[in-house]
């Protein structure tokens, strides 16, 4: 049955104000339906430029964080890397002063390490 037809049947069997009662109901209903639509269309929008605001403004923060680690990280290898070449470069001078100081005691020593380092090995 097609919609004019119960339209049809609907009119005969009511009254003209009764019909035009339901009719301005059901355009009512329809305008009122358009309006949630149209309300719930904004509000989405609203949320998802929000969420995209809310994103973006994230993603900068933790950019910022990342290279102000690395940045971080990196100064301290630095003072590490010169730390230890410092250390290397002191160590390097001692054995030198201790070397030409006392040169037959470390030539004892030398020998006195590699032959406990042959007997690690050999067992």
């Amino acid at each position: 049955m097609s919609s004019t037809d119960s339209a049809f049947g609907i009119k005969n069997m009511t009254d003209k104000a009764t019909y035009e009662r339901l009719e301005k109901d059901v355009i009512a209903v329809k305008n009122d339906i358009a309006a949630l639509t149209e309300q719930i269309t904004d509000a989405l929008n609203s949320f998802a430029s929000n969420a995209g605001k809310q994103a973006r403004r994230h993603y900068k923060d933790a950019r910022a964080n990342a290279e102000s680690t690395f940045d971080d990280v990196s100064e301290r290898g630095s003072a590490m890397m010169g730390a230890a070449q410092e250390a290397a470069s002191s160590i390097e001078e001692s054995l030198e002063e201790v070397i030409t100081e006392r040169p037959l005691a470390t030539v004892g020593l030398a020998l006195g390490l590699g032959f406990l380092i042959g007997l690690t090995w050999r067992r």
